[in-house]
């Protein structure tokens, strides 16, 4: 999770007291203004669940009010603060801390809490319309959609809702995979038209489909995804393949054209668009995927795709997203900013057995590429430690929020409306796993076997990535 409190702003309290404001953005996008105090009172509640020693150090109290400089010197401290949270999978996976993210933000909105309705769309831009408070975080509403398509209940974990752009000439733009900490009625109502939620499948390993083509429903959504993704050119298809698969589409034979379509390059995958990497050499061209334990480089030449190679993310050491400021103008242009600053997402990787070199990629979805490298990393983390999806469970528990105006209120998940998936009408005993640290992957995957030779590049493959040489 990437979390930045880049500014801050004046807020009056109602009563003609003025109050300094700290913005939090979250993954790249405003999310909530807070106080200092709110932060404090969850640091508190943070502390007596973990204990002080898991907690990064909270910016003390002053009892003098604080000058321009102190005021900024603050918003860095709560800045490295939040992000050291962001940092701890038991920290922000954690009931307390995404209920005060939702309720900052429904607090920051003003939003009361009223039946609303919310347009959810399939790949194919079926409509499925339902009703949801306006307060509902993406997980319950998930589940209302999952239920009025009938989709049971096992299966709804392997889902997930996204925010797509999508421009005029129909090409789409994936924008963020919604998260609980949030509402989606709130956060897609400050959004342009061109704005949908789309529900789509969240996992990576495309073994998981085996299960879900044996229920009707979640094997169309499979299909419905896989013919939208090829008709798109995000999975790579020969024109023999393409005429087969028709075939199988114009007989509605759903199973058929999937298990064809599974076998093809880039299935499961997400692309994105055209950006800038500093490998092989500075200002490449390239584009961008990620899906099958790799994040993957096509460099665009003036015609054709020229070279491609891949990154195997658990070869990967670390990354890290910056913001930096950029003469070079095509760079900025192509990447759709406003101003000479572009997101940058650098990774250290193993090159070979003594060899670690940072590669560094420059793309407006630079947030979101590190958070499906994230995902991949987890997704790894739980087949090594022999847990399902279905095996996942949220916390049951209460917790306090301390309102702007300095009043509490009482939150509850025991409430059924807001029961997380994999505990609705049962109980389970499974544990979330302590995800370790990314840094520490190159320990961590020692029993994972690594493909060996120069197999998994094509066409003129990067030189010096190959596993040969470990």
């Amino acid at each position: 999770m990437h979390f930045a409190i880049p500014d801050t702003k004046e807020l009056n309290d109602g009563n003609g007291s003025i109050f300094v404001g700290y913005n939090i953005h979250i993954n790249g996008v405003f999310h909530c203004t807070v106080r200092y105090r709110q932060l404090h009172n969850l640091n508190e509640q943070l502390r007596k669940a973990f204990g002080a020693e898991t907690l990064p150090l909270f910016p003390p109290k002053k009892i003098l009010p604080l000058t321009g400089g102190q005021l900024e010197d603050r918003r860095i401290l709560l800045e490295k603060y939040i992000q050291t949270l962001g940092q701890d999978s038991r920290l922000i996976s954690s009931e307390l801390l995404i209920g005060f993210l939702l309720s900052a933000q429904q607090e920051t909105t003003s939003e009361k809490k009223q039946e609303m309705k919310l347009d959810i769309y399939t790949m194919n831009n079926f409509q499925i319309t339902v009703r949801v408070l306006s307060t509902d975080r993406t997980e319950q509403v998930l589940l209302k959609v999952c239920k009025q398509i009938q989709l049971p209940l096992e299966y709804v974990r392997y889902f997930a809702l996204f925010l797509i752009k999508k421009a005029e000439n129909g090409d789409i733009t994936m924008l963020r995979k919604l998260q609980d900490f949030e509402s989606p009625y709130i956060s897609h109502k400050s959004m342009q038209p061109s704005h949908k939620i789309v529900l789509r499948k969240s996992y990576w390993d495309i073994n998981y489909d085996l299960e879900l083509m044996t229920d009707p429903v979640s094997l169309n959504l499979l299909y419905v995804q896989t013919v939208s993704d090829i008709e798109r050119g995000w999975i790579f298809c020969s024109n023999n393949v393409k005429m087969e698969l028709v075939q199988f589409q114009a007989r509605l034979e759903k199973k058929e054209y999937i298990e064809i379509a599974r076998t093809l390059k880039y299935y499961g995958y997400i692309q994105f668009n055209t950006c800038f990497c500093d490998y092989p050499k500075p200002c490449t061209r390239v584009l961008v995927a990620i899906g099958g334990e790799e994040l993957n480089l096509r460099i665009v030449g003036p015609g054709q795709l020229v070279k491609e190679g891949s990154f195997k993310v658990t070869r990967m050491r670390c990354w890290r997203i910056t913001a930096t400021h950029f003469q070079n103008k095509q760079i900025v242009a192509a990447n759709s900013q406003s101003n000479d600053s572009i997101l940058e997402l650098s990774f250290e990787y193993l090159m070979s057995k003594d060899k670690l070199q940072w590669i560094t990629i420059s793309s407006d979805q630079a947030i979101l590429m590190s958070v499906c490298l994230q995902s991949l990393v987890d997704e790894l983390l739980l087949k090594k430690n022999g847990i399902d999806y279905k095996e996942l469970s949220g916390s049951r528990g209460s917790w306090t929020y301390m309102k702007r105006d300095g009043s509490s209120q009482l939150i509850s998940i025991d409430d059924p409306d807001v029961c997380p998936i994999g505990v609705v009408g049962e109980t389970t005993n499974a544990k979330i796993p302590e995800f370790f640290s990314i840094k520490k992957l190159q320990e961590k995957f020692a029993s994972v076997s690594f493909k060996t030779g120069k197999d998994f590049v094509e066409n003129h493959a990067f030189e010096g990535i190959g596993d040969d040489d470990l």
